[in-house]
């Protein structure tokens, strides 16, 4: 995988877990929920990253499936931790 791809995903997907993190840290319904959905924002960055793969054939087509149905159930859970907040 390109260099820069990788690093991109690493931080992207790092920016998920730490978004979540924070967010629930958070006692303002507001900041909780900005937080959820800047988390969200870096999982479509993950999505178009995997697209890029794809088109780069640097990933199988197994593999973009696989990443994208792992990628809508996480959406699902942060779409539904947004409307909570």
């Amino acid at each position: 995988m390109d260099v820069v791809l990788r690093s991109q995903v690493r931080r992207a997907s790092t920016s998920i877990v730490l978004n979540i993190a924070e967010g629930s840290g958070r006692h303002s319904i507001a900041d909780r929920r900005n937080f959820f959905v800047v988390s969200r924002s870096s999982l479509f960055e993950c999505v178009s990253i995997l697209d890029i793969l794809l088109s780069e054939r640097v990933i199988t087509g197994d593999t973009h499936e696989s990443g994208l149905k792992q990628a809508d159930e996480i959406s699902r859970m942060l779409y539904a931790m947004i409307k909570k907040s």
